[in-house]
């Protein structure tokens, strides 16, 4: 009996060993790196099992034999649970890291970057070439009144009423989604900035300083230069003057524009030739970012009513017309 009860006490240690090994091996395992030389996306649908997402990561090269995990599951059933999502490996991760970021859910988040100064027209087209967009909107019909039905909003034409910026997003994430962020971040941006505004200065709304904010985007890229660009603009309003703005003329211009305006551009009316109508045009031509934004409702102190570009990305700025002549032929005529 003594005989008997060491035997099963030898057999027990033993197996309690090997198990104890097992385990120590497979966590072993599991600290490694894994087998990818650059990084590749995962997805994992939802429903999918254990079994499935071995399998995955066997087919991607991730791994060369699915025992070790095979192995880990068992010790830790309740340990690994797999979420549905798109996820990176990185070649520096190891088993256990790309197990705890799929139990967790931390799926790979990509970006999408919309410039200042880019149109809604532009966005969507950048939008539509993504595919990692649930794409709702229909590319054969008016993009701009479909934005307008999604997100409910008052505007038919909703130029100018996203916030440029780069915006991360997980996969599939529908561009209606993404809009929506673009418009509460712009929406949240204006509000402040109306806030805080300047007294005296020429708009009835903040939608109206907005539409400003796009004029003075258009004009300049330098971010230095747009309290003066908007001094100038605000200066005019103020003195019942026009603002004949090129920007909005090609906007109107649509399509139309092939990269130079012509003298019958500027005589042709539409509603946003600022050389043919008074004040502001109707709406924003393009997506102003928080510099021009901030130029708007802050124009800086100046007698200035004219600005010609000097041909080397900078402007010069003139208080009458004669001196504004002076520097077009300087500028522009002799160049």
């Amino acid at each position: 009996m003594n005989k008997l009860k060491r035997f099963l006490f030898t057999g027990a240690s033993l197996l309690l060993l090997v198990v104890g090994i097992l385990v120590a091996v497979t966590h072993y395992q599991l600290t490694k790196p894994n087998l990818l030389a650059e990084p590749a996306l995962l997805t994992v649908n939802n429903g999918s099992s254990f079994h499935q997402f071995t399998k995955q990561l066997k087919a991607l090269g991730v791994i060369e034999t699915r025992f070790w995990l095979r192995n880990y599951v068992r010790f830790y059933r309740n340990a690994v649970i797999i979420k549905a999502g798109t996820y990176q490996i990185l070649p520096s991760q190891t088993l256990k890291q790309i197990l705890q970021m799929v139990s967790q859910g931390k799926e790979h988040q990509f970006t999408i970057t919309f410039i200042e100064g880019s149109t809604l027209k532009q966005w969507l087209a950048l939008i539509r070439a993504n595919r990692h967009i649930t794409h709702t909107l229909d590319p054969q019909k008016n993009g701009y009144q479909q934005v307008a039905n999604k997100l409910a909003l008052k505007q038919s034409h909703p130029e100018g009423l996203f916030y440029p910026d780069t915006y991360a997003f997980t996969n599939q994430t529908s561009d209606v989604e993404l809009l929506t962020r673009a418009y509460n971040k712009m929406r949240q941006e204006l509000e402040n900035a109306w806030a805080n505004r300047d007294g005296g200065l020429p708009y009835d709304n903040a939608y109206q300083a907005l539409t400003m904010a796009s004029i003075i985007e258009k004009e300049s890229g330098r971010h230095t230069e747009h309290e003066l660009i908007a001094s100038v603009f605000v200066n005019r309003l103020n003195q019942g003057m026009r603002l004949q703005t090129d920007p909005t003329i090609i906007y109107g211009l649509g399509d139309r524009y092939q990269g130079d305006i012509k003298r019958a551009h500027k005589k042709e009316k539409t509603a946003y030739n600022t050389y043919r109508i008074n004040g502001l045009p109707p709406t924003p031509i393009a997506m102003p970012g928080k510099s021009a934004i901030h130029a708007a409702m802050h124009p800086a102190p100046s007698n200035y009513l004219y600005f010609v570009s000097n041909g080397q990305g900078k402007h010069i700025f003139t208080e009458n017309l004669t001196d504004h002549n002076k520097a077009v032929v300087k500028y522009q005529l002799n160049r």
